[in-house]
């Protein structure tokens, strides 16, 4: 059963999520809810799939005319720039290895081989995992279109079980957790998205080497909530090494803006339709994030929404038996002056 919880909990997820895109189509197909759950699915595979054959075909062919240049020995790689060594911290190693490598490349590559293979064992292990997580997130689609297909009977069962086990307070829970993981959806995933798109234009427009690959590698350091401006300010440094100042300032001012946009998007966008305030779900998604990866982000906004709303509700208890506590006292407190007069 393990290795089918992570899938069924991303399943769960995304049916979810995805749930009123399910029931649009499904009156677009005339009531086939099985066809258009399936239909979400594939279009979600084919997103998948799409960017890791391009990304995978642009390696290949790199790789591919890497090993012709070693065969013919036709590498050249230019000589630093003179400026290079007046770089802070940096400076002076960084241009005695780059000028190691643009006059000697053979004994550069003896020097540094350790180093290479440990970089290139790291890049497999990045393959294997971008794979494997591939390969879940297929399974996860199809197990999310059949949770979409049957949703009503199995929130049927949901919800007699969630009652069962939590009480009266159950079903709006049920609703709290859905809320919720729509509201990470959009103030995480969505955002991360949004500033992806933005960033990844200005690397096509401004002719940035491997844009679709930064551009991935973007989307996935916002969706860990990490800056995008970690991403962005080593191209920003290559863009005023290779163009022209001009050019480069006007690329670093349209990253930066779109980088700070989430600044602007989140707030808008979490918390949308959901009575916990923006801060307690950001706080549970970071957290769930940095314990449990992806699917934590969705985990730890809902455990920690639910401990919020059960925070609240303590409080209203208590504060519900010291007005009650209030009153008999006052009651009390009436009665013995009402018995000290009749007795005067």
């Amino acid at each position: 059963i393990k290795p089918f919880i992570l899938p069924v909990i991303w399943g769960a997820i995304i049916a979810v999520a995805l749930m009123p895109i399910c029931k649009k189509l499904e009156r677009v197909y005339g009531g086939k809810r099985g066809l258009a759950a399936t239909t979400i699915a594939l279009l979600g595979i084919a997103l998948l799939v799409t960017p890791l054959v391009m990304v995978s075909g642009s390696i290949v062919d790199g790789a591919t005319h890497a090993l012709e240049v070693l065969q013919n020995g036709d590498i050249k790689i230019p000589g630093p720039k003179p400026s290079v060594a007046d770089w802070p911290l940096v400076g002076d190693k960084l241009y005695e290895v780059w000028t190691l490598f643009a006059t000697n490349l053979e004994k550069a590559i003896q020097t540094f081989m350790p180093q290479i293979k440990s970089g290139l064992t790291s890049l497999l292990g990045m393959v294997g995992g971008a794979l494997g997580s591939l390969l879940l997130s297929i399974l996860s689609l199809a197990i999310a279109a059949g949770f979409m297909t049957y949703s009503e009977s199995l929130a049927s069962g949901l919800s007699t079980i969630a009652v069962r086990t939590a009480g009266d307070n159950a079903k709006s829970w049920t609703t709290l957790i859905a809320a919720t993981i729509k509201s990470v959806l959009l103030g995480v995933v969505g955002v991360a998205a949004i500033q992806a798109l933005l960033i990844g234009a200005g690397f096509f427009i401004f002719g940035v080497p491997a844009a679709g690959l930064l551009t991935l590698i973007l989307m996935i350091l916002c969706i860990a909530q990490l800056p995008a401006l970690l991403a962005v300010l080593p191209v920003i440094g290559y863009m005023y090494m290779t163009q022209d100042t001009s050019t480069a300032t006007m690329f670093t001012v349209w990253v930066v803006v779109a980088a700070l946009s989430e600044n602007l998007f989140k707030p808008m966008l979490m918390g949308r339709g959901v009575d916990v305030p923006m801060p307690v779900i950001l706080l549970g998604a970071i957290g769930g994030m940095l314990f449990y990866g992806i699917v934590g982000l969705f985990l730890g906004a809902v455990i920690l929404a639910i401990w919020y709303e059960l925070f609240v509700w303590w409080l209203s208890i208590e504060k519900a038996q010291q007005q009650e506590e209030a009153v008999i006292e006052e009651k009390e407190a009436s009665q013995a002056e009402s018995g000290h007069g009749a007795g005067i």
